[in-house]
């Protein structure tokens, strides 16, 4: 009997302590549709006189298929000597991977050149290894390539620019 009573407490103190008593975190900026406040406009009185006897012409803000390009301005330093004659005039430089090992960052390196880039690699003040497939004087120029990249390789939608510092 009393290993019957043990068992039931034992059990009855198991599926107790797995019930969480913590309530669900509460975010001011998230709300619940239901309990949103209602929003009442006003027309002006002279609004609609105006509309009838003067139709008025919207233009839309052109929309560009261009997703914002991430930018960082960093110093860097050439791994060689030949890559540094090319493009130390450059400032604008085009990212496609970072590394923390130069190993990692030669052996991307090698894919991309597969893939018909130029790749160069950098060696960031942060310590990361940059891989540079294009660099440019120009702001421009390098959020032209940005876009071509990332029309011609989806893979690669996470590109960016580095600004040489």
């Amino acid at each position: 009997m009393n290993r019957i009573i043990l068992v039931a407490i034992v059990l009855g103190l198991a599926f107790a302590s797995c019930k969480s008593k913590k309530e669900l975190a509460q975010s001011p900026y998230t709300t619940d549709p239901a309990t949103q406040p209602k929003v009442f406009t006003v027309p002006a009185s002279d609004t609609q006189t105006q509309t009838q006897a003067q139709p008025q012409v919207t233009q839309e803000p052109a929309q560009t298929n261009s997703e914002p390009v991430a930018m960082r301005k960093e110093q860097v330093s050439f791994t060689t000597q030949e890559d540094k004659s090319q493009n130390e005039s450059n400032n604008f430089f085009v990212i496609l991977g970072s590394f923390s090992q130069l190993n990692n960052a030669k052996n991307y390196r090698e894919t991309l050149l597969n893939k018909g880039f130029t790749p160069i690699i950098l060696h960031s003040e942060t310590g990361y290894y940059r891989v540079c497939v294009n660099s440019y004087q120009s702001e421009n120029d390098a959020r032209t390539r940005v876009g071509q990249i990332r029309q011609t390789y989806p893979e690669y939608s996470d590109v960016w620019l580095l600004i040489k510092d």
